[in-house]
């Protein structure tokens, strides 16, 4: 800033310095709320998927061990059945956590096994289906 020799010189700088305060104000309020927006657990949720769908080896991995601890939880429930044995708890546990590694760390062998799965219970209802049709028929 240049020297200021008079009164009128000193009310422009002051005008000036006084609206480049209210500018820089809205814009340290308008990053203090998209701050607080970013920081909302809904948000946070959805730039994380949003992210990671950006990477489909995170998400194949989150997939896959989704799918591990729910398969896992479920051959518990089928195990345990709401036993009071400690030791058959126990015994569900360790087999919900061996499950759901198994399924985590081979996710491929279980896609195609799944796979293999669907495709014989397809083939099943065609052709159960197409034999109920031509036994009408005739």
């Amino acid at each position: 800033m240049h020297n200021i020799n008079s009164e009128t010189t000193l009310r422009e700088a002051i005008v000036q310095l006084e609206l480049k305060r209210t500018l820089e104000v809205k814009l340290l309020r308008e990053q203090l709320r998209l701050a607080r927006e970013s920081l909302k657990p809904m948000n946070r949720i959805r730039t994380t998927f949003k992210e990671a769908d950006s990477f489909p080896d995170i998400k194949d991995k989150v997939i896959s061990s989704m799918a591990g601890l729910a398969t896992g939880f479920l051959a518990k429930l089928v195990f345990v059945n709401a036993s009071k044995s400690p030791l058959r708890k126990l015994l569900g546990f360790a087999i919900q956590f061996g499950i759901a590694k198994l399924i985590a760390n081979n996710p491929k062998a279980i896609k195609s096994a799944g796979n293999g799965i669907m495709n014989r219970v397809r083939h099943h209802a065609e052709t159960r289906y197409s034999n109920d049709h031509t036994t009408r028929e005739i």
